[in-house]
């Protein structure tokens, strides 16, 4: 004969009640003793369970052992539905909402058009009468709307900030292990190898800067991996999984390991800072609200042509007023906080604003077009420079408080500076003609003869093993560059119309 056994959730001090469970139970016990399922008792807190006497074989147990003896309780649960992650789910139904309100709003406005003069008379009519109504239920509306977003407020790691956050870390992690899937299947054939030294020194870079900033949480529970492409494109990002891409057009553009320092720390911190979730947060609702007035964009509008011209405007003025100027804010704390880590790995943080007077020279040598700040997502070559200019004293401090050691007396900054003013006023005796050539021979941080000229000089300054040891005067590979170099270190430089343009897509 079957045992059941009656396990009680939570404890109850009413005998009443243990009397009720037992009776529930006791009832339960005429049920045929094929039936192994669990089902509620009359308390919500309480569960029946049916066991047999017979000595049965668990998975984990297949032999007698701790989990198979006489009386034993054996549960069987199905495995678990692995579901679509959020942001990804968005993604997908991104488009249908808007076809959905493109086809509410036409829909609308053709039964509007095909109604009676003398009823939409009486409508206008009716919604004037109850105008206050329909105004009360909008600002219930709005005051649930607050209250919903009030509820996703987050703080910033690091920075404090407080920010938007619809979709959490979490569910972001699922997408970045998608995506870094994806990436690699792109860039399969363009990989270098691990044993190539423009690998070797990313790898190296990444993980000094991981074990020097191990105290901050999202950084020493992410695994960096690292991987770079062989492309002219000047670009780099991480996703939120720690999944380094870098391409080469990068590692042609710095010119020492201080600028490949920052420019991984400002990668890594959109990593760690959650800055892909925050800004799809942002679009989410932004979106959301959106539909409101593409809706009424489309019912208004009386040609469908006007409802196109009226919807490309929504987008634009959507993109020009949320959703760049909020990426250009996320790039800015991306730098302050990337500066921070490299301050932490003991890499001279004044050569980051010469990296970005770099830049800005390449870009008019190279004869792209510039476009105003307000069109882009990133902030501009002199802005930046500026932002880490203005950064740099406090950014000191931080290095000196990590034991780092000294920098050298002469600064990258004024180096640059006195060698551009320098390089101009010899051009301006050449004559125009001469000047372009004379700032692509002499330019500092000029082409090299061989392509992994930067990588192979930095390798060989990065020979020794990580400081396990992040409080001691440190012997890792930025702090030992730190002590030799300033920024003479040659470099390959990109080759005309390609991008030159830091982009992150952490």
């Amino acid at each position: 004969m079957a045992l059941l056994t009656c396990v009680h959730l939570f404890r109850s001090s009413r005998p009443a009640h243990l009397t009720r469970t037992l009776q529930v139970c006791r009832q339960a016990a005429r049920k045929p003793p094929q039936v192994r399922a669990l089902f509620p008792c009359s308390n919500a807190r309480t569960a029946c369970f049916q066991t047999s006497p017979k000595r049965t074989t668990s998975p984990l147990h297949p032999g007698p052992g701790p989990g198979s003896g006489p009386g034993s309780v054996h549960f069987h649960t199905s495995a678990s539905a692995r579901a679509l992650p959020a942001p990804l789910i968005w993604l997908v139904i991104k488009p249908l909402q808007k076809l959905v309100a493109i086809i509410l709003g036409r829909s609308l406005r053709k039964w509007w058009v095909a109604l009676p003069a003398n009823r939409r008379q009486l409508m206008r009519e009716r919604t004037w009468q109850r105008r206050w109504h329909l105004a009360a239920g909008a600002g219930v509306a709005m005051v649930m709307a607050a209250l919903c977003l009030l509820t996703h407020l987050d703080e910033s790691p690091v920075t404090g900030r407080t920010r938007l956050l619809v979709f959490s870390r979490e569910n972001y992690m699922e997408l970045a292990a998608q995506t870094s899937e994806m990436y690699m299947e792109e860039f399969a054939e363009l990989l270098v190898p691990v044993t190539d030294p423009r690998h070797q020194v990313v790898e190296r870079v990444v993980q000094h800067l991981a074990q020097r900033n191990k105290d901050i949480p999202e950084v020493s529970d992410v695994t960096w991996t690292v991987h770079v492409v062989q492309s002219p494109n000047v670009n780099a990002f991480v996703l939120p999984n720690g999944q380094v891409f870098m391409f080469t057009g990068m590692l042609d553009t710095v010119a020492d390991v201080h600028q490949l320092t920052i420019i991984l720390g400002h990668e890594m911190a959109h990593a760690l800072l959650g800055h892909s979730a925050e800004q799809a947060s942002l679009s989410h609702v932004v979106d959301l609200l959106s539909l409101i007035l593409l809706t009424a964009i489309w019912a208004v509008c009386p040609r469908d042509s006007l409802a196109l011209l009226g919807q490309w405007v929504q987008e634009k003025l959507s993109q020009l007023m949320f959703s760049r100027p909020y990426s250009r804010k996320l790039e800015a704390e991306a730098d302050k906080v990337g500066l921070q880590l490299a301050a932490k790995a003991c890499a001279d943080v004044r050569a980051g604003p010469v990296f970005w007077q770099q830049m800005e020279i390449r870009d008019q040598l190279s004869g792209e077009p510039t476009f105003p700040e307000w069109l882009s997502t990133h902030p501009s070559h002199r802005n930046r420079f500026t932002q880490l200019d203005r950064l740099i004293p406090e950014a000191l401090e931080l290095r000196e408080s990590c034991v780092c050691p000294a920098l050298p007396a002469t600064d990258p900054r004024a180096v640059f500076s006195k060698s551009v003013r320098v390089l101009l006023e010899n051009a301006e005796n050449q004559g125009k003609g001469g000047q372009e050539g004379a700032l692509k021979h002499h330019l500092p941080h000029s082409p090299a003869s061989l392509p992994t000229g930067l990588p192979a000089a930095l390798l060989a300054q990065t020979a020794l093993p990580p400081s396990p040891n992040a409080d001691k005067e440190s012997t890792d590979p930025v702090p030992l560059v730190a002590s030799e170099l300033a920024v003479a270190a040659p470099v390959l430089a990109p080759s005309e119309g390609s991008q030159h343009t830091v982009q992150s897509t952490s």
